[in-house]
């Protein structure tokens, strides 16, 4: 796979077109998402080619949580098809709201979304070990309740209250990386593998079937830039820069790292599994299959680190 340096992979955290602050309605979603989308019609504008991927942690916690409490009147649907349904309606809001800054801005570039599968390993551990969070903060007694009533799994998550924790299996394999890879060629922007995208597992036959899991969409981010050839993996989160010692006396943010130092720091446990553990081990794995930068940064940074002037840039 050849990398071009102006085909960039977009990865939007869960929190950036969700935040918690929020009370969930449509309306507060679509204005995020119209922001957010005014900084990639700058990279456009650059000359970037752009795939967009996204997280959905609260969404999909939110449509398990509502199913589960209408569970009397209406039959659950399993998690894989709650995943589906969470990157159909996001990556339908990403896809409006971005056709719509683009012809503000009198571009005419098509945008589309991909319902997009990801194979699996069904003997992979975390299937018995659940640890994603997903959806809302709930107080220890509520949790313990729900977990009585559901035998849903929950954790505290980073001293901000409990919340449910479900199986996330390393990603495989984009199953719909040739459907991507033709919407770049007709010149489409593709949104796709939002939430990482849905967890199937492959038969005997060769035929594929959805498992209740929620893999890490900066993992599948990761396979979705080498798949498509993206010279950078952008990863945006809520700081400008990655840094080393965060939260102590001694906190430096770093501008740039190579592979080297980032795996020994994440060996050294500077980078929680609950926080830029997950980013630096999706950098890390797109370099061994050959990418050749990642960029962690804030959504508000994302022009300036693209051309080094922001950010943390992570190269082989």
């Amino acid at each position: 796979m050849q990398f071009d340096a102006k085909r960039i992979v977009v990865a939007f955290g869960g929190n950036a077109v969700y935040p918690p602050s929020i009370k969930g309605t449509a309306e507060e979603q679509l204005d995020i998402m119209a922001a957010a989308c005014e900084h990639l019609v700058a990279v456009i504008k650059a000359g970037y080619r752009v795939v967009i991927t996204h997280g959905n942690g609260p969404v999909v916690g939110n449509i398990l949580f509502r199913m589960a409490r209408t569970a009397r009147e209406l039959v659950p649907m399993p998690m894989d098809v709650c995943v589906a349904h969470s990157q159909g309606g996001m990556g339908y809001m990403l896809q409006q709201s971005l056709a719509n800054a683009l012809a503000l801005h009198g571009m005419t570039e098509t945008v589309s979304t991909i319902v997009t599968e990801v194979e699996v390993d069904p003997r992979d551990p975390a299937f018995t070990h659940p640890t994603k969070p997903i959806g809302k903060f709930f107080s220890k007694a509520d949790a313990e309740s729900i977990a009585a009533q559901t035998g849903w799994d929950f954790a505290e998550d980073s001293g901000r209250g409990y919340r449910r924790v479900v199986p996330s299996p390393e990603p495989l394999g984009i199953v719909d990386s040739p459907a991507i890879l033709a919407l770049l060629a007709a010149g489409v922007i593709p949104i796709a593998a939002g939430g990482g995208g849905i967890p199937v597992v492959r038969d005997e036959r060769g035929c594929h079937r959805g498992v209740p899991a929620v893999i890490d969409k900066d993992m599948t981010g990761a396979l979705l830039a080498a798949d498509v050839g993206a010279g950078a993996l952008v990863m945006l989160t809520g700081v400008e820069r990655v840094a080393i010692d965060f939260g102590k006396p001694t906190q430096k943010f770093v501008s740039r790292i190579c592979a080297a130092e980032a795996r020994k720091h994440l060996a050294e446990g500077q980078f929680p599994p609950g926080s830029m553990g997950p980013k630096i081990t999706a950098a890390l794995r797109f370099m061994e299959r050959g990418g050749p930068r990642t960029v962690i940064t804030s959504l508000e940074k994302l022009e300036a680190a693209l051309a080094g002037n922001a950010g943390t840039e992570i190269v082989p």
